[in-house]
Protein backbone atom coordinates (compact mmCIF):
# COMPACT_ATOMS: atom_id res chain seq x y z
CA UNK A 1 0.00 0.00 0.00
CA UNK A 2 1.60 3.49 -1.57
CA UNK A 3 1.53 6.26 1.05
CA UNK A 4 1.18 9.31 -1.21
CA UNK A 5 1.71 13.01 0.41
CA UNK A 6 -1.51 15.62 0.24
CA UNK A 7 -2.15 18.49 1.69
CA UNK A 8 -5.39 20.90 1.56
CA UNK A 9 -5.38 24.58 0.43
CA UNK A 10 -6.95 28.13 -1.38
CA UNK A 11 -5.43 28.79 -4.25
CA UNK A 12 -5.79 32.45 -5.77
CA UNK A 13 -7.20 33.07 -9.13
CA UNK A 14 -5.72 34.74 -11.94
CA UNK A 15 -4.20 36.90 -12.73
CA UNK A 16 -3.33 37.04 -8.65
CA UNK A 17 -1.85 33.89 -8.89
CA UNK A 18 0.72 34.61 -11.84
CA UNK A 19 1.62 37.89 -9.78
CA UNK A 20 2.87 35.44 -6.82
CA UNK A 21 4.31 33.18 -9.16
CA UNK A 22 6.25 35.94 -10.55
CA UNK A 23 7.10 37.22 -7.15
CA UNK A 24 8.48 33.73 -5.85
CA UNK A 25 10.52 33.28 -9.07
CA UNK A 26 11.96 36.84 -8.35
CA UNK A 27 13.15 36.10 -5.26
CA UNK A 28 13.93 32.38 -6.02
CA UNK A 29 16.49 33.42 -8.48
CA UNK A 30 18.05 36.77 -6.32
CA UNK A 31 18.68 34.09 -3.62
CA UNK A 32 19.09 31.10 -4.80
CA UNK A 33 16.31 29.23 -3.63
CA UNK A 34 13.69 26.88 -5.22
CA UNK A 35 12.00 25.20 -2.44
CA UNK A 36 9.01 27.70 -2.31
CA UNK A 37 8.28 26.77 -6.25
CA UNK A 38 7.96 23.49 -5.51
CA UNK A 39 4.35 24.33 -4.89
CA UNK A 40 1.56 26.57 -6.37
CA UNK A 41 1.34 29.74 -4.40
CA UNK A 42 -1.40 29.05 -2.25
CA UNK A 43 -2.96 29.42 1.77
CA UNK A 44 -2.79 26.47 3.38
CA UNK A 45 -5.57 24.95 5.15
CA UNK A 46 -4.06 21.68 6.30
CA UNK A 47 -0.80 20.66 6.48
CA UNK A 48 0.57 17.92 4.48
CA UNK A 49 -0.24 14.49 5.09
CA UNK A 50 0.28 10.71 4.39
CA UNK A 51 -2.45 8.64 2.66
CA UNK A 52 -2.62 5.47 0.91
CA UNK A 53 -3.26 6.36 -2.36
CA UNK A 54 -5.09 3.44 -3.07
CA UNK A 55 -8.24 4.88 -0.94
CA UNK A 56 -7.60 8.04 -2.95
CA UNK A 57 -11.16 7.83 -3.95
CA UNK A 58 -12.22 7.38 -0.35
CA UNK A 59 -10.51 10.90 0.55
CA UNK A 60 -12.06 12.80 -2.40
CA UNK A 61 -15.30 11.51 -1.58
CA UNK A 62 -15.31 12.81 1.77
CA UNK A 63 -13.30 16.17 1.31
CA UNK A 64 -16.70 16.53 -1.53
CA UNK A 65 -19.15 16.22 1.03
CA UNK A 66 -17.10 19.11 3.34
CA UNK A 67 -19.92 22.23 3.07
CA UNK A 68 -17.32 25.16 2.00
CA UNK A 69 -20.38 27.60 2.60
CA UNK A 70 -20.61 31.22 1.19
CA UNK A 71 -17.78 32.58 -0.69
CA UNK A 72 -15.61 35.36 0.91
CA UNK A 73 -13.17 37.85 0.82
CA UNK A 74 -9.27 36.97 1.40
CA UNK A 75 -7.17 40.16 1.24
CA UNK A 76 -3.28 40.15 0.92
CA UNK A 77 -1.43 42.93 2.46
CA UNK A 78 1.93 43.13 2.08
CA UNK A 79 5.18 41.05 3.31
CA UNK A 80 5.94 39.36 6.48
CA UNK A 81 8.51 36.51 7.74
CA UNK A 82 9.31 33.90 10.37
CA UNK A 83 12.66 34.40 10.97
CA UNK A 84 15.40 33.28 9.83
CA UNK A 85 13.57 31.10 6.86
CA UNK A 86 10.55 31.94 5.61
CA UNK A 87 9.53 35.12 3.58
CA UNK A 88 5.69 35.37 2.83
CA UNK A 89 2.92 37.99 1.57
CA UNK A 90 0.92 38.09 4.67
CA UNK A 91 -2.74 37.35 4.83
CA UNK A 92 -5.21 40.21 6.50
CA UNK A 93 -6.84 38.33 9.72
CA UNK A 94 -9.99 37.60 8.35
CA UNK A 95 -12.67 35.16 10.57
CA UNK A 96 -14.24 33.65 7.66
CA UNK A 97 -10.95 32.03 6.87
CA UNK A 98 -10.27 30.95 10.15
CA UNK A 99 -14.19 29.52 10.26
CA UNK A 100 -13.29 27.29 7.01
CA UNK A 101 -9.68 26.02 8.13
CA UNK A 102 -10.84 25.11 11.17
CA UNK A 103 -13.92 23.51 10.16
CA UNK A 104 -12.39 21.70 7.97
CA UNK A 105 -9.41 20.33 10.51
CA UNK A 106 -11.72 18.70 12.30
CA UNK A 107 -13.75 16.98 9.41
CA UNK A 108 -10.55 15.58 8.48
CA UNK A 109 -9.58 14.26 11.49
CA UNK A 110 -13.66 13.09 12.14
CA UNK A 111 -14.32 11.33 8.86
CA UNK A 112 -10.41 10.46 7.90
CA UNK A 113 -8.63 10.05 11.14
CA UNK A 114 -5.99 12.60 9.95
CA UNK A 115 -4.70 14.13 13.10
CA UNK A 116 -0.99 15.63 12.14
CA UNK A 117 -2.85 19.17 12.01
CA UNK A 118 -3.99 19.03 15.72
CA UNK A 119 -0.68 17.94 16.70
CA UNK A 120 0.37 21.52 15.33
CA UNK A 121 0.28 23.51 18.14
CA UNK A 122 1.12 26.78 16.62
CA UNK A 123 -1.94 28.75 16.09
CA UNK A 124 -3.31 29.36 12.10
CA UNK A 125 -1.27 32.26 10.55
CA UNK A 126 -2.42 32.06 7.08
CA UNK A 127 -0.01 33.57 4.62
CA UNK A 128 1.30 32.83 1.23
CA UNK A 129 4.78 31.23 1.21
CA UNK A 130 7.52 32.99 -1.62
CA UNK A 131 10.66 31.30 0.39
CA UNK A 132 11.39 29.11 2.48
CA UNK A 133 13.21 26.13 3.71
CA UNK A 134 16.53 26.94 1.47
CA UNK A 135 16.77 29.94 2.09
CA UNK A 136 20.51 30.46 3.41
CA UNK A 137 20.00 32.88 6.76
CA UNK A 138 22.29 35.53 5.37
CA UNK A 139 19.73 35.42 1.89
CA UNK A 140 16.80 35.46 4.44
CA UNK A 141 17.87 38.93 5.42
CA UNK A 142 18.97 40.49 2.46
CA UNK A 143 15.62 39.31 1.08
CA UNK A 144 13.85 40.41 4.06
CA UNK A 145 15.86 43.99 3.93
CA UNK A 146 14.08 44.42 0.64
CA UNK A 147 10.66 43.31 1.00
CA UNK A 148 10.21 44.83 4.21
CA UNK A 149 8.80 47.99 3.26
CA UNK A 150 7.74 46.90 -0.30
CA UNK A 151 3.57 47.71 -0.61
CA UNK A 152 1.69 44.60 -1.51
CA UNK A 153 -1.92 44.64 -2.00
CA UNK A 154 -4.63 42.29 -3.79
CA UNK A 155 -7.81 40.44 -2.60
CA UNK A 156 -9.88 37.63 -4.28
CA UNK A 157 -13.33 36.33 -3.61
CA UNK A 158 -12.66 32.04 -2.13
CA UNK A 159 -15.07 30.07 -3.44
CA UNK A 160 -13.21 26.93 -2.99
CA UNK A 161 -9.83 24.58 -2.00
CA UNK A 162 -7.78 22.61 -3.25
CA UNK A 163 -6.33 18.92 -2.95
CA UNK A 164 -2.74 18.75 -3.49
CA UNK A 165 -0.54 16.00 -4.15
CA UNK A 166 3.10 15.29 -4.33
CA UNK A 167 4.35 13.83 -7.38
CA UNK A 168 7.59 12.95 -5.86
CA UNK A 169 9.16 16.40 -7.08
CA UNK A 170 6.45 18.78 -6.91
CA UNK A 171 3.22 19.58 -5.68
CA UNK A 172 0.61 19.73 -7.70
CA UNK A 173 -3.39 20.90 -7.38
CA UNK A 174 -4.98 17.20 -7.96
CA UNK A 175 -8.92 18.10 -7.00
CA UNK A 176 -10.78 21.09 -6.51
CA UNK A 177 -13.66 21.12 -3.87
CA UNK A 178 -16.24 24.40 -4.65
CA UNK A 179 -19.15 25.90 -2.49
Amino acid sequence: MAKQKYFLAIIPPEPLFSEVENIKKQVSISYNNKSALRSPAHITLHMPFEWNEEKEGLLIEKLNEFQFGNSFNIQLKNFSCFEPKVLFIDVVKNDDLSRLQSRLVEQVKLNLNIFNQANDLRAYHPHVTIAFRDLKKESFYKAWEELKNRIFEADFKAKSFVLLKHTGSVWQSHQQFAQ
